[in-house]
Formats: C-alpha cells, structure tokens, sequence
C-alpha cells in the first residue's frame, strides 16, 4: 500500500525539497538559493515560498524574484528595468575611492553614464559624503529605480537625474566620470544564462555589433567632460582590455591603468583627462 505523500514541515525539509526544485530546473547552487528565498518568505505564508521558487525556477534572477541585491555592504532595489548589480563592478568602486576620490572630504562631482539602478554613483556618494552626482540613463524606469535607491540610502540630496543618451544633454564638467556599458557582442549574447538573457534589459547588456559601441561613444565625448585634474573609470567585459584601451588610446588618452577584479581578470580601465 502506498503511503500518502506529506508536505515538507520543518525548515530543513523546506530547503530541501526546493533546492530539488530549483536543481531541476538547471540553477546554480539551488540549496543556497533555497536558503535566500526561505529568508526571504520567512513571516509570510508558504504560498510566497512557493512563488519565489516557482520565479526562480523559471530562471528568473534571485533578486528579481526578493526585489533586492547587496553591493558594497548595501542593499540596492532592483527590478527587471535595471541590470542585477555584480561583485565584479565593486572593483570599479574600489579603484574610485583608492584613486580619485581617494580624498574622503574632496567635493568631488561624479557623473555615472547608464547610471541603472545607482549602484556605482549612489555607493560612491554614499562613501564620500562631500561628494555629489549626475546619474544618465536613456530609461525612464531605470531612473525610478536609481531614485528609489537614492532614497533609501540617505543620498537623494546629493544626487540628479538626466534621461539621455550619453554625453547629449549632459552640461559642465566633472571630477570624476564612472560607467558600466553594455558591452555583450552579438555574437556572444545566445550564450548567455537564462538569467541574464531572458530576464536583464537587454539595451543595458548588449549594444549590438562587436559590443563596443558605448566605449566609442564615451571617448569621444569623454575629455570635454572632465575638469581640470579628472579622470575616468570605465568596466568592460572579458576578453575586451586591449579593445577598450585602445579606442580610448586612439582618442588621446595616454594615462590608462587597468584594474582587476577578484578573479585577477582584467575589468575597469582608469583613464586620465588629455593634457
């Protein structure tokens, strides 16, 4: 006689039975994301536990599914307008606050060019409190959520908002210039995890072409940007240092220094304003 099949009960048997779910489903690391998404449900009816793991199996991004991402020790708001915030953008922060914003008391002005859910401007206003900045997104939404981010961490005072594209509305100059591009090549965007290919705006992830469409754009704009002393800090993706470096080269500047991400790959490239 077959026994009835019960209903996992204890916290353990919950995270079990979801990480079966979601291991089925083909993600990455399902016990720990079963974990998350537990947390997350944790005061709320079963039925929000359910629904998060249906989300995630369905390869929709964890923080899509809880509405929130940490990045450099903070929680960001995130939604399907905005790219999920990365650790290895947080080498780009790291490189600002140890070089150009090195200064914890400079009035420095940043400008963040695809400026998404704020993680890279509001996190570098949110370290240097003397600091204020203009966030550029050809978005709407995104802008909402960059906003959104603003304040909750405490730093809409310090920060405006520009719907554009690049450099075409944007006025006067800055110390301190900060972007994380689309940078996916055509070619290579088929490849990538459900994630990201079915869930991530795709005009942030990929420009079209060989992915270096944004990088052109930045450089020739970039120095009638930058005040006196500036500089850049600008995130590409694998493979593409000596690319970016070159078009940024060929457009004059000659102070480049590339910084590495944890993995010791290649993934920020600093960029000195033209003599």
């Amino acid at each position: 006689m077959n026994r009835p099949m019960t209903q996992p009960t204890t916290r353990e048997e919950l995270i079990a039975e979801g990480a079966r779910t979601l291991g089925a489903a083909g993600v990455d690391d399902p016990a720990r994301d079963a974990r998350l998404l537990l947390r997350w449900a944790s005061g709320l009816d079963a039925a929000a536990f359910a629904a998060g793991l249906a989300a995630r199996a369905a390869r929709r991004p964890l923080s899509q599914v809880t509405g929130r991402r940490a990045f450099w020790g903070r929680d960001f708001i995130v939604t399907p307008d905005v790219l999920d915030p990365r650790p290895e953008t947080e080498t780009l922060i790291a490189a600002a606050l140890e070089g150009p914003l090195a200064r914890t008391d400079a009035e420095a002005r940043i400008l963040d060019l695809g400026v998404g859910s704020g993680c890279i401007l509001l996190t570098l206003l949110a370290e240097r409190p003397f600091a204020t900045g203009l966030g550029v997104d050809r978005s709407a939404d995104a802008l909402d959520v960059a906003r959104r981010n603003a304040q909750a961490l405490g730093v809409a005072g310090r920060a405006s908002w520009l719907e554009g594209d690049w450099f075409q509305q944007v006025r006067g100059r800055f110390d301190l210039v900060v972007s994380n591009p689309p940078y996916i090549p055509d070619a290579e965007f088929d490849a990538l995890a459900p994630e990201v290919r079915l869930w991530e705006p795709t005009g942030a992830l990929a420009p079209g072409g060989d992915g270096l469409a944004a990088y052109r754009a930045i450089a020739k704009g970039l120095d009638a940007a930058l005040a006196d002393g500036g500089g850049a800090l600008i995130e590409f993706g694998a493979g593409q240092a000596d690319a970016v470096a070159r078009i940024f080269d060929d457009a004059g500047f000659a102070a480049l220094l590339l910084h590495r991400d944890l993995d010791d790959r290649p993934r920020c490239l600093e960029i000195a304003r033209n003599a």
